[in-house]
């Protein structure tokens, strides 16, 4: 289908939810300073699948906001990474820094240069080192959420990422997707890349509902049911509530003393001034 302005809006909402996804992860890594669960690898290949993906995106004239989707893309997962190794391994903040933009230098450099390789194959009518962009891209992408899905196998629960991020995230495959339906000509490597990455992240939901949704409600009815049957059991012995405790008082004596017997003690012998 060619709808240009359903191209471009479907684009820019899918390139805004890219734009933000990232972002309650970085904010939940920096207010609980650790990224425990959180796969350092997965944010590399992410980072580095932004490269093949904004070749092809703009070798393929996508509109502009699936063109720069990318590029966000590599800069928040790069950053991602960065909290990584300041949170779990102690870099100081210089190191992660100059490394950060060092490597958003390099991946730059090296997408420009596809880009202008890529445009002189394709005026000589050789199609295939973009189609290898593209697959390439999908690849890289699926194997930074398979990364996640590894942990989740072996510690039997989804930890250390938001599910904000997940949301946002496949909200954003979604509408590039369909964004892609609407572009002149039809991509079904386009299609390929973001559909696989909506269904990994689908994935990703289900199994946070079964290994830590799930649990939680059940350990939430199993209190409120404890509660409930200690709340009858108190209304079933009604002798006891309300009932006066009766305690030993001592003698009159003690009871209603004076300033002055406080102050005198009898003994054997005679009477002893406190």
């Amino acid at each position: 289908m060619d709808v240009p302005i359903a191209a471009n809006v479907l684009g820019t909402i899918g390139a805004i939810c890219w734009s933000v996804q990232l972002i309650p992860q970085i904010i939940i890594n920096y207010r609980r300073h650790h990224t425990t669960g959180l796969q350092p690898s997965m944010m590399v290949l992410w980072a580095s699948a932004g490269v093949p993906l904004g070749v092809y995106n703009i070798t393929e004239n996508f509109n502009i906001a699936l063109r720069i989707q990318p590029q966000i893309l590599t800069f928040l997962s790069l950053l991602t990474w960065s909290q990584c190794y300041y949170y779990g391994r102690h870099w100081s903040l210089l190191k992660c820094a100059t490394i950060l933009v060092g490597m958003c230098t390099l991946m730059g450099g090296i997408e420009v240069a596809l880009i202008f390789a890529l445009k002189a194959a394709i005026k000589r009518h050789v199609t295939w080192p973009t189609t290898f962009m593209a697959v390439l891209a999908a690849i890289l992408l699926a194997a930074g959420v398979l990364r996640h899905y590894w942990d989740i196998y072996t510690h039997r629960t989804v930890r250390g990422i938001s599910f904000i991020f997940v949301g946002i995230d496949a909200a954003g495959d979604l509408f590039s997707l369909i964004s892609v339906l609407f572009q002149p000509a039809l991509s079904v490597l386009g299609m390929a890349i973001y559909g696989t990455e909506l269904a990994l992240w689908t994935g990703v939901f289900i199994c946070g509902g079964y290994f830590n949704l799930l649990p939680w409600v059940m350990t939430r009815v199993s209190n409120r049911r404890q509660r409930m049957e200690n709340e009858r059991q108190t209304q079933s012995q009604p002798g006891e509530r309300g009932a006066i405790a009766l305690h030993e008082m001592p003698s009159s004596t003690s009871v209603f003393r004076t300033p002055s017997s406080a102050l005198v003690e009898r003994t054997g012998t005679g009477i002893r001034r406190l």
